[in-house]
């Protein structure tokens, strides 16, 4: 995977470390929220696939923004304007080196990566999805990248398509291979699961759809806090993901498209700032990415982007992966050996998550417990009912890690398993 490089020369905010020296005790001084208790108990976060938490860096930049330079952007011509509209921008351009994209002009901001999906299912989908028509997407999906094409279905009068996984929670490419079709529109499919932790071959994927002309979108929320993307290696069509699981903060997300796309498809709300002019008879829309970003965008969200792209820059996206690998491998290697846990999804390429059961105890219960000793993991079907119906199980208990985790944590998970186990004993 490519390095992450060229990023503006901006001043390097405060608790960067250099990639050479990955060291996890300094990383997680820079995250005050992991200096507090809970119950008691010091903070074990667990929970990083719902959302990280956010370093020091992160929330200066923000209160930064407001304290100094907030101002509504692009249209004004005063010093605070001009300076907020100068971090907006910015921010995109430091997005476009990140994710390798070929301009800053196929960086759209949005809300979160849920809102880019529906994005391209309302734009793209609604132009080139008719009747009868396919749009193929994978058994391990978030809910986020199955919902929105129902309804494009729905609308269109077309066909979901799905394809299978394995009992390992790996997509078996000679299925999905099959199952593209001229009918499909559009195919859509995690880079790496939220519920299992699977990343998939996403450039042998986007080499198959595109050898029969069809378009591909890649859910990237989990992949970017943990894996150095390139969207021009893979070249996918589009690619979102959200700010607020890569460090940054909430309400801030990123679309990713190929220039010809964006440039041919149309606006997906109207108001300010997507129009070039208004007439009551006719408007003529702003050219891309603007045409996207109807109204006022969150520009302290923008900032706080900013300032974890350049926070994981600092870190090296290749030590965050093999650092968290390492970390992926102690846990399951932990958690598979308690008697009567059973681990949902084992697939030989993993980043990052953790799902098991307990034998005779509900997920609600290993999580309740565990919070008790002041260890945070998701319990439930995390967005993902599809996945937990090919398992045969109601819930599970979900671990993630993030660069700030340790070993002493993940021993911590494993005694709290077995405190929960002598409880229902």
């Amino acid at each position: 995977m490519s390095t992450v490089a060229g990023l503006p020369q901006t001043p390097r905010p405060a608790g960067l470390h250099k990639a050479s020296a990955f060291d996890v005790q300094k990383v997680r001084a820079d995250f005050p929220i992991l200096r507090r208790e809970v119950h008691g108990h010091p903070l074990v976060y667990l929970d990083n696939a719902a959302t990280s938490q956010k370093p020091k860096a992160v929330i200066d930049a923000i209160v930064r923004y407001y304290e100094e330079d907030n101002a509504n952007i692009h249209r004004g011509v005063h010093y605070l304007s001009e300076r907020a509209t100068r971090d907006f921008e910015d921010a995109r351009k430091a997005v476009q080196l990140f994710l390798h994209a070929a301009h800053t002009s196929e960086i759209v901001f949005v809300r979160s990566a849920t809102e880019a999906i529906n994005l391209v299912a309302q734009t793209y989908g609604r132009v080139h999805v008719g009747a009868d028509d396919e749009v193929l997407i994978t058994a391990m999906e978030h809910h986020s990248n199955i919902v929105p094409w129902q309804l494009l279905c729905d609308q269109k009068r077309a066909k979901l398509r799905v394809a299978p996984i394995n009992e390992r929670g790996e997509l078996i490419l000679e299925e999905f291979e099959r199952l593209l079709s001229p009918r499909t529109k559009i195919v859509a499919v995690s880079h790496v699961s939220n519920a299992l932790g699977t990343v998939n071959p996403i450039a042998a994927i986007v080499k198959m759809a595109h050898a029969r002309n069809i378009p591909v979108l890649i859910d990237g929320a989990q992949a970017v806090p943990r894996l150095a993307v390139n969207v021009q290696e893979l070249d996918c069509d589009f690619y979102v993901f959200s700010g607020h699981k890569a460090y940054g903060p909430t309400g801030i997300g990123v679309l990713y498209g190929k220039s010809a796309l964006l440039e041919a498809m149309p606006p997906y709300q109207g108001g300010g700032d997507m129009i070039s002019s208004v007439t009551f008879a006719k408007t003529i829309y702003n050219k891309v990415p603007h045409k996207f970003e109807a109204g006022t965008p969150d520009m302290a969200g923008a900032v706080g982007l900013h300032a974890a792209i350049d926070y994981l820059h600092g870190l090296g996206m290749e030590n965050i992966a093999a650092y968290e690998h390492e970390l992926l491998t102690y846990a399951t290697e932990a958690i598979s050996a308690l008697p009567g846990v059973r681990i949902i999804g084992t697939a030989k390429e993993k980043a990052g998550v953790l799902s098991f059961v307990v034998e005779g105890i509900h997920p609600h219960d290993i999580g309740t417990i565990l919070d008790q000793e002041g260890i945070a993991i998701r319990a439930g079907h995390h967005c993902a009912q599809p996945v937990m119906e090919f398992f045969n199980v109601d819930a599970t208990a979900r671990a993630s890690f993030g660069l700030y985790n340790t070993k002493e944590e993940i021993d911590a998970l494993a005694r709290g398993i077995e405190k929960v186990q002598e409880v229902f004993a």
